[in-house]
């Protein structure tokens, strides 16, 4: 039997309700139309039109997961589809629950020794000096459930500090500040056992931001990296390991900063990445020579793997 024949019927799920709407229709639609060239009998489905009622009317034999955001990526739709008894791509419900928790994936890899920059909870009450003072500056204020960089700031003061706040508020009632690390920032793409080429990514403003990652043709993607064999190896070797601490499965993809003295620091991690004409798992895969299709396919063909308990 192929492989497409065995996928069954594939509904691709985006959009959503999410404040990351826009990139997931993107997503969904890239995903969509690489699956029909493929053969696969594949549908797309906004859970926004219909919900559960809508997508089992489907009667998919499994679930490509292109949602980006609360409601997608946060282990809510992945319990209801173990509840459904339907297969979809990516982490189960404990690891994109975590995942999509800055903070508690923070506490995570802290508690496992794993390098990550301090950070605390901040409060419409906090005393900003105090935490300018524990953790200094700048500081990177952001919420702690959204993706897409928005809502995130970078402080350079402590009168800053109470605006970037309320700005990250707005998206999310859980506000992290976190000391900023200065220096190059690399993302490294997971793929089953494989790790993918590590990417450096140098925006044009100096920050990544969502304009720089979604919009801008101005921001620079280094592959290779430039950094030295071992080096990468041992980036690689933390993105893997920081992933299985949150229980990733699947494919996803791990985000660091790199500072002035070599030092590597895990910045969070990515359970549905984005997989747009600008995203970054789709360029590490095709310069190991996996192409868009395949790597669709690789990525839904995991979903006829039975799921650790």
């Amino acid at each position: 039997m192929s492989l497409v024949t065995e996928l069954g019927r594939v509904a691709v799920l985006f959009g959503g309700s999410s404040a990351e709407r826009e990139v997931s229709l993107k997503s969904g639609q890239a995903v969509l139309s690489a699956l029909i060239r493929s053969g696969v009998d594949a549908v797309g489905y906004d859970p926004a039109d219909g919900g559960l009622v809508g997508l089992e009317a489907l009667a998919p034999d499994r679930v490509f997961i292109a949602l980006h955001g609360r409601g997608g990526e946060d282990g809510t739709l992945q319990g209801a589809l173990e509840l459904l008894g339907i297969p979809y791509t990516g982490s189960g419900v404990l690891a994109s629950a975590l995942g999509m928790d800055k903070q508690r994936t923070k506490l995570v890899w802290q508690a496992l020794g794993m390098p990550t920059p301090e950070a605390e909870m901040l409060g419409p009450e906090a005393d900003w000096q105090a935490v300018v003072e524990r953790l200094g500056l700048p500081l990177i204020v952001k919420p702690v459930h959204e993706g897409s960089t928005l809502g995130i700031s970078v402080v350079e003061s402590a009168e800053a500090l109470a605006e970037a706040y309320h700005e990250a508020a707005r998206f999310d009632a859980r506000v992290m500040a976190e000391r900023f690390v200065k220096g190059e920032e690399y993302t490294v793409s997971l793929l089953g056992d494989e790790v993918l080429p590590a990417i450096r990514v140098e925006a044009a403003g100096g920050f990544y931001d969502y304009e720089a990652k979604y919009l801008s043709d101005e921001t620079l993607y280094h592959l290779p990296c430039g950094l030295g064999e071992s080096d990468e190896v041992e980036l690689g070797e933390l993105c893997r390991q920081a992933f299985a601490a949150v229980g990733g499965e699947g494919w996803g993809r791990v985000d660091v900063m790199r500072d002035a003295q070599g030092r590597f620091w895990l910045i969070e991690v990515n359970t549905s990445p984005g997989m747009t004409d600008h995203s970054l798992v789709p360029q590490a895969a095709a310069h190991v020579g996996i192409d868009f299709e395949t790597l669709v396919l690789r990525i839904l063909a995991a979903t006829l793997e039975s799921r650790p308990a």
